[in-house]
């Protein structure tokens, strides 16, 4: 990387060239990071149902001036999720938000110059959330950069810079269920599954895929709801279920109506559900005011309230510490070329 710094690097990518085609191989070329960005060499990463969202339409690094947490051969993270650790979001200790960084979704471009790092013979190639991982190098802003500890095996932490973390959060940061509680988990996918369920006494799992419910027995699911397996709204069910609803739910599929299902799931007085997934930009959430008049609480999240840069490493450290497994939700290994 030394005897590229300042360099543009030539290298390969998966490129989207129109929403919902095939991923194509191309050499793309990498130019310099900027003020307050970095260049990254992704050894390994991931992929998140989100990423198949946007998709379809609906690590050692070279630094450049400004940055000064980073250098060459630290091994790091990067995440869709911004932290500058300068406007008054990145400050408070009540949100994971950055108002400089949180428009990665639909930026495409670098800040500094509202220009992409990419390019194909001069044609340029959009950013994808901020990160780009699915190149050989990347630039990111390094508010976007978790420096973690270089004992851990990257082709396995990379997981943690989306599905797993974000629902590790969603429970421990946002939901917060007491020891014996009740919870339903809409949607049995990574985030779902990797809600932390210790000391919940039951666990609903509600799906639209039977064929998910066994292995989710094998992370803490004791019982499930198929919606169309009842003639009745699934929130209807539960609340039967539990005589009078779960004391906490939390949402991971971007569903609109499994949003609402979520709230009204909840036991009046003290539920509280938690929405995860990404709707659909024109979804609209409708629910009577009185369902917050009775005592529920309805609470949204990104990325499971860590902030990248100050959270992250300890959620590595965690995983270091056989204190979170990550193994059990990989599934395949595939080489990138």
């Amino acid at each position: 990387m030394s005897s590229t710094a300042g360099q543009v690097i030539k290298c390969k990518a998966a490129v989207v060239w129109e929403a919902g085609k095939p991923l194509v191989i191309e050499e793309v070329e990498v130019a310099p990071p900027q003020k307050m960005e970095v260049r990254l060499k992704i050894l390994f990463t991931s992929l998140c149902h989100t990423d198949v969202y946007f998709w379809e339409g609906k690590d050692c690094g070279e630094r450049r001036r400004g940055v000064t947490e980073l250098v060459q051969s630290d091994h790091v993270l990067p995440v869709f999720k911004g932290e500058c650790g300068d406007r008054a979001h990145c400050k408070s200790e009540e949100s994971n938000m950055c108002s400089l960084l949180e428009d990665q979704h639909d930026r495409g471009v670098m800040i500094n110059d509202e220009k992409p790092r990419f390019s194909i013979k001069g044609k340029p190639i959009y950013h994808f959330v901020g990160t780009s991982t699915f190149s050989e190098y990347t630039v990111v802003h390094a508010g976007c950069v978790a420096k973690i500890n270089p004992l851990a095996p990257l082709d396995k932490v990379c997981v943690l810079s989306c599905g797993i973390s974000t629902g590790l959060g969603a429970t421990l940061n946002v939901a917060k269920p007491k020891k014996g509680s009740s919870v339903a988990i809409f949607g049995l996918g990574t985030i779902g599954l990797a809600e932390p369920l210790f000391g919940a006494s039951r666990v609903i799992g509600v799906d639209l895929n039977p064929s998910r419910f066994e292995e989710a027995k094998r992370f803490g699911v004791t019982e499930f709801v198929n919606p169309k397996d009842h003639n009745k709204k699934v929130q209807e069910v539960i609340v039967e279920m539990t005589d009078g609803g779960v004391d906490r739910s939390v949402e991971c599929t971007g569903n609109v109506d499994a949003m609402i299902s979520a709230f009204e799931c909840v036991h009046d007085g003290w539920g509280v559900a938690v929405l995860v997934g990404v709707p659909h930009k024109d979804a609209i959430f409708k629910t009577p005011p009185m369902n917050f008049l009775n005592e529920r609480t309805l609470k949204g999240t990104f990325f499971g309230n860590y902030k990248p840069r100050s959270h992250l490493p300890s959620v590595v450290e965690m995983y270091m510490n056989k204190e979170l497994e990550v193994e059990k939700f990989i599934t395949h290994e595939v080489s990138f070329l």
